[in-house]
């Protein structure tokens, strides 16, 4: 039955039940009530378990009409204490025989007390057996009872003893109603149970042994694990409680059970087993590790697809352009200047949108528009990618968390981009040098225009070639001054283009962040923290084996 002591097992148990309460307590909010009502049933009975005295062990014998159990009763406790006959059912009531537990030690009172066992239907022990100090056996009422307040009485029973000998006869050793409704809900409490085929004198001696290697079979199939060959699990015997064959066998083997003082906390513990086992799918949906959840991949890329929902490399490329028209507005030639000018106004005459009169004159570039198409594109994508792995309860809250922040995630991006317009495209020193050269080339034009005309006119010149290389020198050295101008600009546009780009991004990624990652971040962060917890509650251990995340 193991070899931990009672103070070990007691405190593994605290560790897990601790988990557990936990666990159900951050889970409220994301599983429905009726999910969780068996672990606060469990809960509620370890408590009530745990103020109890833990010198006193608590055995239900249970079995079917007919089977035995009541005269298997009286044979342990040495007396006629359980009433039994030929009328079906004969025991109406749970009948309790005690054995004290010490004359120093408390009373079993505040236990038969739970178990709702009236006055009447106490007994003590008239032979006290040293091996079974501390023992509280009860005798329960058929479990197959026509009498539908007889089951109930059994099923409540069994929910709240700690341990249970299950008694089956020759005939009814494979009964359906046996095996399928209690046998294989019981099978994790395989260590607190014994099988018992009473009524073995009703057979012969080698008849004995292939019934009892057939109820081994029943039980296999049904998952209850058997304790042979020192491996831990139900004790299987045969007995005659009318003739005595086996008896001491099995007063003994309950003797070992109330020895340990282990056996409530077993019990308990193949309850938190049962309850981990069902809830196990709603916590751990990948038995290899625990889900990706936001990766640095995932956040990258959905910054990506939220600054491409902005317009972000649109809104750089506009920023470059403009960077570009402003230079070639102070750098290029005057007559470049005009036609410029000339275009905008048409273009305005034209009836032509704001934007593109703009962009026919010197304007700034128009603000981005947002996509929310492009917005819950990423955000679903996101979504998806972070919930893959996750059991279907936090999966849905992970979804529900990203679809909320969506839905005010575009006007969150149009008014961060209203409060954080594009900065003014700064003027560069070398942009008033350049002009101060168009303006002295305009000059030398001007004056080479005016001083050949005067030679035409007849007025005497010096020199008529001076004019004419003076007009050249303006003519051509504006052009090439605004060439330059533009090839030495393109390596700061970019630059400005892409600080544009990457300004954008960052207001995009700080919305998301807020709006999205944020939420999605706290409700994995919850489910890390119930998986980890599930971990606990689930390890036999009190996740002693899983120091760093449950995982």
């Amino acid at each position: 039955m193991g070899t931990e002591t009672a103070e070990e097992a007691r405190g593994a148990l605290r560790t897990r039940l601790g988990a557990l309460r936990e666990l159900v307590g951050l889970s409220r909010t994301r599983l429905e009530e009726q999910v969780l009502a068996e672990a606060g049933r469990v809960l509620e009975d370890a408590a009530a378990r745990e103020r109890l005295p833990p010198v006193y062990t608590t055995v239900a014998i249970a079995g079917a009409t007919g089977s035995g159990k009541s005269t298997l009763f009286n044979a342990l406790a040495g007396a006629q204490l359980s009433e039994i006959g030929v009328r079906r059912p004969t025991t109406a009531t749970a009948v309790s025989c005690t054995w004290e537990a010490g004359r120093h030690e408390v009373g079993p009172d505040a236990v038969l007390e739970r178990l709702n066992i009236p006055a009447r239907a106490r007994r003590r022990a008239h032979v006290m057996d040293a091996a079974l100090r501390g023992l509280i056996l009860l005798d329960l009422p058929d479990h197959d009872s026509v009498d539908t307040a007889h089951r109930e009485q059994v099923d409540r029973l069994l929910r709240l003893v700690d341990g249970v000998i299950w008694v089956v006869d020759p005939e009814k050793y494979a009964d359906a109603v046996l095996h399928e409704r209690y046998l294989k809900d019981f099978a994790g409490h395989a260590e607190v149970s014994l099988i018992v085929l009473n009524q073995t004198d009703r057979l012969p001696r080698d008849a004995v042994e292939a019934v009892l290697d057939d109820l081994r079979r029943l039980l296999d199939e049904r998952g209850v694990a058997l304790g042979e060959h020192g491996e831990p699990g139900a004790a299987v015997l045969a007995v005659s409680a009318l003739t005595g064959d086996g008896v001491a066998e099995l007063r003994a083997q309950i003797g070992e059970l109330a020895a340990t003082r282990t056996v409530a906390a077993r019990r308990v513990a193949a309850d938190v087993d049962g309850v981990a086992k069902r809830l196990g799918p709603l916590y751990v949906a990948d038995a290899a590790g625990a889900p990706d959840g936001l990766t640095a991949r995932a956040r990258e890329e959905f910054e990506d697809r939220l600054a491409a929902a902005l317009g972000a490399r649109a809104a750089g490329q506009a920023a470059e352009r403009a960077w570009l028209r402003r230079a070639d507005r102070a750098c290029g030639t005057p007559w470049a200047q005009v036609v410029r000018r000339v275009a905008a106004r048409r273009a305005e005459r034209r009836g032509e949108p704001p934007a593109l009169a703009a962009r026919a004159g010197d304007g700034p570039p128009p603000p981005p528009v947002v996509s929310r198409a492009g917005v819950d594109q990423a955000v679903r994508r996101l979504a998806a990618e972070a919930a893959e792995g996750l059991p279907e309860p936090w999966g849905r809250a992970v979804r529900e968390a990203a679809r909320e922040g969506a839905e005010g995630l575009p006007r969150e991006l149009e008014t961060t981009l209203e409060q954080h317009p594009a900065p003014p495209v700064p003027r560069p020193r070398w942009w008033s040098a350049a002009a101060s050269g168009q303006a002295f080339l305009l000059a030398a034009q001007f004056l080479g225009v005016c001083w050949l005309l005067a030679a035409l006119a007849g007025q005497p010149v010096v020199g008529r070639w001076l004019p004419l290389a003076l007009l050249l020198a303006g003519s051509v050295g504006a052009p090439l001054l605004a060439w330059a101008c533009r090839a030495a600009a393109r390596g700061p546009a970019a630059a400005w283009g892409q600080q544009e780009e990457w300004r954008l991004r960052r207001l995009a990624a700080d919305r998301g962040h807020s709006q999205v990652l944020e939420p999605m971040a706290a409700e994995l962060l919850r489910y890390r923290e119930v998986r980890e917890r599930f971990v606990i509650a689930a390890s036999p251990s009190g996740g002693a084996e899983f120091p760093e995340d449950g995982a």
